[in-house]
């Protein structure tokens, strides 16, 4: 990519956001010129160009060592594990496979996690908003390293496909974070909202032995919960019901194929 500046800008300061987008639009062509008019605000026009490209590689590098970080090395939680303190129970092979499979499904749910808010953080230009995201992903890595933990208590192993999972969540996150910080936030508190529901269905469904477990689910329950409130108080619109039924279903799909993949 050719390091040239972009013509007038030192001119361009205080003119519209139409100038500032055609002007670089000429210098750079194919790059996301919204982006450029946000180092103008941030670093003022002289100085934008060469920010531009740090921060656009800064950007990359941070989501490339995120995803990383979540694919392949050990999570590590801030908050006490809920499970902590349980004494060790007693479970069949059964149960355990069973369990192994509910909390496999549960490990992909915060992966996926990971995926979505860091992905909607990249895409708002809301520095709150962008804060807002990012201590909600620091509370659902508690969650990955939690069920990361109790996977390998009952000697199962995270899916196979959570690469898959992980970029097909990330680039949802994009799309809906193109669409406005209210639709973003509104895909936020959708999502949350079925996570909630399909942690209240394994809870059910898990075995009565396993209190370990069960003491995760209920306090991923409780947060998830606490993520769509304050996804709507911050704004977000609601979807209409067909994406819903359409995230319902995408959702089935990824947790049938979790449990056994």
């Amino acid at each position: 990519m050719r390091q040239a500046s972009c013509p007038g800008l030192a001119g361009l300061r205080g003119q519209s956001e139409a100038n500032r987008l055609g002007a670089c639009a000429q210098a750079y062509p194919g790059l996301n010129w919204r982006l450029i008019v946000a180092a103008f605000y941030e670093w003022g026009a002289a100085d934008a160009p060469q920010n531009l490209f740090m921060t656009l590689t800064d950007t990359l590098l941070s989501a490339a060592d995120g995803a990383l970080r979540t694919l392949f090395a050990a999570p590590r939680a801030r908050r006490p594990n809920p499970a902590a303190g349980l004494a060790p129970v007693e479970m069949s092979q059964a149960d355990k496979v069973e369990a192994g499979a509910l909390m496999r499904v549960n490990h992909v749910g915060e992966v996926c996690a990971q995926a979505l808010y860091a992905a909607q953080a990249l895409s708002t230009r809301n520095p709150a908003l962008r804060r807002h995201f990012e201590q909600a992903g620091r509370e659902e890595e508690d969650h990955l390293a939690w069920t990361h933990q109790r996977l390998e208590e009952l000697g199962a192993r995270p899916s196979l496909l959570n690469p898959l999972w992980y970029a097909g969540a990330f680039g949802l996150g994009l799309a809906a974070g193109r669409l406005g910080d209210g639709v973003s936030l509104g895909f936020l508190q959708e999502t949350e909202r079925q996570v909630e529901a399909h942690l209240a269905s394994h809870l059910d469904r898990l075995p009565a032995a396993d209190q370990p477990s069960r003491a995760i689910v209920a306090k991923m329950m409780d947060d998830e919960a606490s993520h769509a409130s304050d996804a709507g108080k911050a704004g977000a619109v609601p979807l209409p019901w067909p994406v819903q039924a359409l995230m319902k279903a995408s959702a089935k799909v990824m947790t049938t194929t979790a449990q056994r993949v």
